[in-house]
């Protein structure tokens, strides 16, 4: 298999097997004491002719507050190609553990609408190995095309961080960012976040991380509680945007502390338009209600 083309699955992985695997594989490290290479796999996983579960999508828009339609959310999108991006993880010659993996941001590019009748080949592969302060992070870049169509339709790009982490040939990172002071404005959205809230995303999505599940399983992978899954209190802000962000737009965020379930979570969007230009671009910020500490932020801006 030359570098940069990707093996192609049969069918979507599993999630649950692969966070089987990822215990297995964990355990094992330990045992053997095993210290993998600083280096990602070379080449990337595809899945093809994907299509959406409508009573999935159903659920989806109901739990994040996306109106009703046929067009898929960029938020369900990355729900979709969630397990050929954990597949990749989940390699053998991937060489940080997949448990415990930190999400430190996300952005996205939509760049034309997707309807949930349309067949979609599914791809994802690693990219830019590199130091953090705290361990050692990458990106995982996923994208979706119309089956048969050579054109990007939405392309995502998440990193991630292994804490503690620290591979040979990759020297530590020095210092960081220096953090702001955060100010809460007003808010223009509370939400009222169960107990239940991870296992509630986690049955439309199919991610069932445990340390989203339980507060048994979260303690069990070092979390006093269970947290909220990042990338469902992000698609709510993008929900919560709405109708302004149009059929092509780039959607960022940059996750910060964790929500601790069940939790009560300010929010404020603030929206830029240029005169004669309509909706430029939306900002949106959100903290815990109580105490004020900023949980994530981000833009979503037309392309």
């Amino acid at each position: 298999m030359s570098p940069g083309q990707p093996i192609i699955l049969g069918e979507m992985p599993s999630l649950s097997k692969l966070y089987v695997n990822a215990a297995a594989g964990a355990a094992r490290r330990r045992l053997l004491g095993s210290h993998p290479a600083a280096a990602l796999p070379a080449t990337g996983h595809e899945v093809r002719g994907v299509r959406a579960d409508v009573g999935q999508l159903t659920a989806y828009q109901h739990l994040v507050g996306e109106t009703a339609s046929d067009v898929l959310p960029a938020g369900f999108l990355h729900a979709m190609a969630f397990p050929v991006a954990m597949s990749i993880m989940n390699r053998d010659d991937f060489p940080l553990p997949l448990l415990g993996m930190i999400h430190l941001r996300n952005a996205v590019e939509q760049f034309r609408p997707v309807r949930f009748t349309e067949a979609l080949d599914v791809s994802a592969r690693a990219e830019a190995l590199r130091a953090h302060r705290a361990g050692t992070q990458l990106d995982i870049v996923a994208e979706i095309r119309t089956s048969g169509d050579d054109s990007i339709r939405w392309r995502g790009v998440s990193t991630y961080l292994a804490k503690g982490a620290y591979l040979p040939g990759i020297d530590k990172a020095s210092g960081g960012t220096p953090t702001q002071q955060f100010t809460a404005p007003d808010p223009t959205a509370i939400w009222q976040l169960g107990v239940d809230a991870g296992r509630a995303y986690a049955a439309v999505s199919g991610d069932f991380n445990p340390i989203h599940l339980s507060v048994l399983s979260a303690r069990a992978l070092g979390l006093r509680r269970s947290i909220a899954h990042g990338m469902y209190l992000a698609s709510r802000a993008l929900a919560d945007v709405g109708a302004a962000k149009g059929d092509s737009f780039r959607w960022d965020v940059a996750f910060e502390a964790p929500v601790f379930l069940p939790a009560r979570v300010a929010l404020d969007i603030s929206t830029v338009q240029a005169e004669g230009a309509g909706w430029v671009r939306s900002d949106y910020v959100a903290w815990n209600a109580r105490s004020g500490r900023k949980h994530f932020s981000g833009s979503v801006a037309s392309l």
